[in-house]
């Protein structure tokens, strides 16, 4: 589904090279649950960019089926991400003027009511649905991670790409939200997983562990 041919992420500052990564190369099965681990700046976050689209690699490519989005136009990329992917940032990225409700369906362009029933029913199934009308200012770090994660699995795309999406929940939360994102995945969505954590990736397909910029191996869980 996705191909990373040979990519490298490089940075410049004061006519220095700094590699966020390295020569990888790395592929993501359709319908697979692939965990991304390693270290804070090892650049595991920096790989589920590239696979996503939101960053080009200085050197390499990127495929997502017969796509080369390392050659797409910034444009190009953003369509395809609204139509086939679901993000979960750790910064959250909500939009302030929108309550509760209105960002967990900003995923889906045109809302039919069956959207709406939907978005109800995870925002009920996680203790959210008395705050449906609130806006993101009147809630807490772990209330805004979660209609972060629910903003994603709405609109059912093709692929989640989650980016340490338990670090600001609390453990209950935490294990709540990655048996949403496994029945999404055990349904036939693809989800790529990064985290520092081991615990949150029980069950993945595959494990790619990133270390100074580089994959250093491949686990089978």
């Amino acid at each position: 589904m996705f191909v990373a041919e040979d990519v490298s992420m490089v940075y410049q500052s004061g006519g220095v090279d700094t590699y966020a990564l390295r020569s990888a190369s790395a592929r993501v099965e359709q319908g697979e649950f692939l965990g991304l681990m390693g270290p804070s700046g090892s650049g595991k976050s920096t790989l589920l960019y590239l696979f996503s689209g939101l960053k080009t690699p200085s050197r390499g490519r990127i495929w997502y089926r017969e796509h080369c989005l390392s050659d797409m136009a910034p444009a190009q990329r953003a369509v395809l991400r609204q139509r086939s992917f679901g993000l979960i940032f750790q910064m959250h990225f909500l939009i302030n003027y929108l309550t509760v409700l209105e960002n967990v369906l900003v995923a889906c362009p045109r809302p039919t009511p069956a959207d709406v029933a939907g978005a109800g029913d995870l925002l009920e199934r996680f203790g959210m649905a008395h705050l449906r009308d609130r806006l993101p200012h009147q809630l807490s770090g772990g209330q805004r991670q979660r209609v972060a994660a629910l903003r994603a699995l709405a609109a059912r795309p093709e692929v989640i790409f989650a980016d340490e999406p338990t670090a600001s929940l609390d453990h209950k939360t935490g294990l709540d939200l990655m048996q949403a994102l496994k029945e999404y995945q055990r349904q036939g969505g693809t989800l790529v997983v990064v985290t520092h954590d081991p615990s949150i990736l029980e069950g993945a397909t595959r494990v790619l562990k990133v270390w100074d910029g580089q994959l250093m191996g491949l686990n089978h869980t």
